[in-house]
């Protein structure tokens, strides 16, 4: 079971309580991704939360912070996405006094030093060379900037090397006080946990406003196949292929991601048996859903013998084509196990069950426990699967990225058209 609480500056509270753990985790989750920069801020919203660990007014270096969590053992990060920005603490439950105090000081007090942050652009820079030079993780970054073209959505969370540079402490402080608002902030907390707890967390966090801001939302408008070509002088090609679909709160979403496993999400999905146990294209290949707030992707990557890329291109391709006219109910009774399993292993602690209720609530303001969404997807029918890849796998709405030994988009325009 969980509760929502909402404060009076509009944030708002989930706890999860687990008295069988010995665990507790919390999660600060801010409504800003980087689908709300615009022009020289790109990469604003993923830099403000490489700054908050770079230290407070109480703990004045990234040192001081990290020794005291890694003296109780706690596991921390953060990360940002394209609608979401996330700070976490999981701990030992004795210690959760401790995670509440820092991570209400990084948030409130972060010091934003001019000097730390002109040493970050260059940890950033790195960043993005390091994922860049990873094709595996860089062709599903060029898929979307590709499928999302000129809205925001498409742009690389990490931002651009040259704004990245150009950044001055005014404009990053502009930025978070706009969007860390009361009202664009939603906090999780789940494991074993005190009533006294909860009420340090409420008057920790007292102090943040009230605004809500927002972003430009995405509209499908594409209406021919869209490619793009990175050269790179590899004996694999990396290839991501991707049809717009479902925002998070669509109910063809459930559908949409069985249709994923069967499509290409394990090792006894019909990619995985056909392209490459088949016919040996590929070592890797998989597809999965990508999900925002107002939009979303099925998206198919694969690491391919550059030879036979073609080959390898219309195999894939026909296996979309025939989910739109055959789906057994034995493949979709298996989807629907198979996702049933992840999220048992998905949830089996703290953290996971705190971002599973935060996420949701910042998202849609709507929460599923998980016996519910479980519920939802055992009543997807085979019509509805089979109609869902009716509607994503349209011609004229593909788009592919591939990076190898390739600079022509010519041949790959006719293969997907």
């Amino acid at each position: 079971m969980y509760k929502k609480q909402t404060l009076k500056n509009g944030i708002r509270l989930i706890t999860a309580p687990r008295q069988e753990t010995q665990t507790a985790s919390l999660i600060v989750m801010v409504k800003v991704g980087s689908r709300y920069e615009i022009g020289r801020d790109s990469g604003l919203a993923h830099f403000i939360e490489h700054m908050m660990f770079k230290g407070t007014n109480k703990r004045p270096t990234t040192l001081a912070l990290s020794k005291e969590l890694d003296s109780v053992g706690a596991e921390y990060n953060a990360f940002t996405g394209k609608d979401v920005t996330a700070y976490f603490i999981k701990a030992d439950t004795r210690h959760l006094p401790l995670a509440i105090d820092l991570l209400s000081d990084m948030l409130l007090h972060s010091k934003m030093d001019g000097a730390e942050i002109e040493k970050e652009k260059g940890v950033i820079v790195e960043e993005i060379n390091m994922y860049e030079d990873n094709p595996l993780m860089h062709t599903e970054e060029m898929l979307e900037e590709i499928m999302f073209a000129d809205n925001p959505l498409g742009h690389m969370i990490a931002g651009e090397r040259e704004t990245v540079k150009a950044v001055k402490r005014n404009q990053m402080a502009r930025f978070k006080n706009k969007y860390y608002q009361g009202k664009n902030i939603v906090i999780g907390l789940a494991g074993n946990f005190l009533p006294e707890q909860v009420q340090e967390i409420k008057r920790k966090f007292s102090f943040l406003p009230g605004q809500r801001e927002k972003f430009a939302k995405f509209r499908v408008d594409q209406k021919a196949p869209r490619v793009g070509v990175k050269y790179k002088d590899t004996e694999q090609v990396q290839l991501a292929l991707g049809w717009p679909a479902y925002a998070y709160s669509d109910e063809k979403l459930y559908p949409l991601q069985l249709l994923s496993v069967i499509l290409g999400g394990n090792m006894s999905s019909r990619l995985f048996i056909n392209v490459r146990e088949k016919k040996g294209l590929a070592y890797f290949v998989h597809s999965g859903v990508n999900v925002y707030e107002d939009a979303g992707s099925l998206v198919i990557q694969a690491g391919l013998d550059k030879s036979r890329i073609d080959l390898a291109i219309k195999t894939i391709l026909a296996e979309t084509e025939k989910l739109k006219q055959a789906v057994s109910a034995a493949e979709l009774k298996r989807a629907k196990d198979f996702m049933a399993g992840k999220v048992a292993l998905d949830l089996e602690d703290s953290l996971s069950i705190a971002r599973w209720y935060a996420g949701q609530e910042i998202m849609t303001k709507k929460i599923m426990t998980p016996q519910e969404k479980l519920s939802r997807l055992s009543r997807v029918t085979v019509q509805e699967v089979k109609q869902v890849a009716r509607e994503i796998f349209q011609k004229k709405k593909t788009s592919l990225a591939i990076i190898g030994p390739f600079k022509e988009e010519k041949k790959f325009k006719k293969l997907v058209g």
